[in-house]
């Protein structure tokens, strides 16, 4: 994947000039010179066998296809201490219309933070209007389709009970209206989660067009007529949206499963080596879930080729906002309420077990932390003996503004920032 970026990143910046903005010109950079000779090295000597080898630094960039294993690893560890025994977690995603999502394109930060907080307002009504206990999620922002399309739809984990919110001291279970026993398969009514989430989206922006918060330039910029933009509103006010509510497949599944899914694409890009098929003559080739069938069905994809250039277009729509945060946690689980809510959810939970913490992958050991003052990888082992190697000499990675102005920055970058 990083091979094909470095590749065509020229030929998307020549070819797409308009998209190829500051920001995303910056990420491609960083990821083109990442574990090359232009951010440093370390050298790495064998105690055991006396052999040397070096190791380039990466570029820590969280779009980056070659880094952050480490960065996923502490997020799957941290979200796995909210989990409980004797809780059934559900999957809720949330996703608006595609129209919107080509919207959102050129309003990125305003239109995902919507999403944000109108998935979670409507998740944290529509749960206490209808079950009456006390809602929680932690949520990842995805923003493409199979094909690498624009598809903005945001990924939650919520837990299908909690402390009731009606003066008693106790725990409640989501069950469905008027049956006393629960099967574990019912969180909350999805038409009125739909219904919820549609209405306090669109007030939403409506709010952002009225504060002058849109970026409307360009095919949108009839949109800035007031008129205009109600009757362009209109249709979405009377379609169905998606909040697919998916409760644990089998008596065997794990929130844990959920919570390792989400965190594959914390960091990385929109799209893994594993699904590339070919790279021929200009053209790459990579595997595509048509959706047809349900279940993982091995033979639901479709081969997608595109010239180079377009896959990386493709690939750029999906880097954020500088400093934007992909991932988050809200209700129970937020920085405010969460050891309040989880020293409750001990406290009333039928189940008397300690919580167990998640099993975590170890990282990848050519994946570095996400951070700027991490640029070191981890110690490898001796490709001869196989016995840990010992750090001898490095040379830290300097700083992007002396990179993207010395010999090794990329011809195509025009920013030199």
């Amino acid at each position: 994947m990083a091979s094909l970026l470095r590749e065509y990143a020229a030929d998307y910046v020549r070819q797409f000039r308009r998209q190829a903005v500051p920001q995303v010109q910056s990420t491609l950079a960083k990821l083109s010179l990442c574990r090359t000779p232009a951010l440093g090295d370390h050298w790495y000597r064998c105690d055991d066998c006396d052999s040397e080898c070096h190791v380039y630094n990466s570029c820590g960039d969280r779009h980056c296809p070659l880094c952050a294993g480490a960065k996923r690893a502490d997020w799957l560890t941290s979200t796995s201490t909210l989990l409980r025994p004797g809780i059934r977690y559900f999957q809720v995603v949330f996703t608006i219309p595609d129209t919107l999502s080509s919207l959102a394109l050129g309003n990125r930060r305003e239109i995902y933070n919507l999403l944000f907080h109108s998935a979670w307002q409507s998740l944290r009504d529509v749960i206490a209007h209808e079950q009456g206990f006390e809602a929680a999620a932690a949520m990842v922002l995805h923003t493409w389709n199979q094909k690498l399309e624009s598809h903005a739809h945001v990924h939650a984990l919520v837990p299908g009970g909690g402390p009731s919110l009606r003066g008693e001291s106790r725990w409640v279970t989501s069950r469905r209206p008027r049956v006393r026993q629960c099967d574990g398969s019912y969180l909350v009514d999805a038409d009125s989660l739909r219904q919820r989430f549609r209405e306090t989206f669109l007030q939403g922006l409506k709010r952002l067009h009225t504060d002058g918060e849109l970026k409307l330039e360009g095919e949108w910029e009839f949109l800035r007529d007031d008129t205009a933009f109600a009757a362009w509103l209109q249709p979405l006010e009377t379609i169905s949206w998606v909040a697919y509510i998916e409760p644990p497949p089998t008596e065997q599944s794990r929130p844990e499963h959920v919570v390792k899914y989400l965190a594959r694409y914390l960091t990385g890009g929109p799209i893994s080596d594993r699904r590339l098929i070919s790279h021929e003559q200009g053209q790459v080739t990579f595997r595509a879930r048509t959706g047809r069938t349900t279940g993982g069905d091995p033979t639901d994809f479709e081969p997608v080729t595109l010239p180079g250039s377009e896959f990386v277009r493709r690939w750029s729509l999906h880097i954020l906002p500088k400093g934007f945060v992909k991932t988050r946690r809200f209700g129970g689980y937020s920085n405010h309420h969460r050891k309040r809510y989880l020293a409750a959810c001990d406290e009333l939970l039928p189940a008397a077990d300690s919580p167990q913490p998640v099993p975590v992958e170890s990282p990848d050991p050519n994946d570095s932390s996400d951070g700027d003052s991490t640029d070191a990888p981890t110690e490898p082992r001796c490709p001869h003996c196989g016995k840990p190697m010992r750090c001898v000499a490095r040379q830290n990675r300097p700083g992007w503004f002396t990179v993207m102005n010395g010999p090794h920055r990329p011809r195509w970058y025009r920013n030199g920032s």
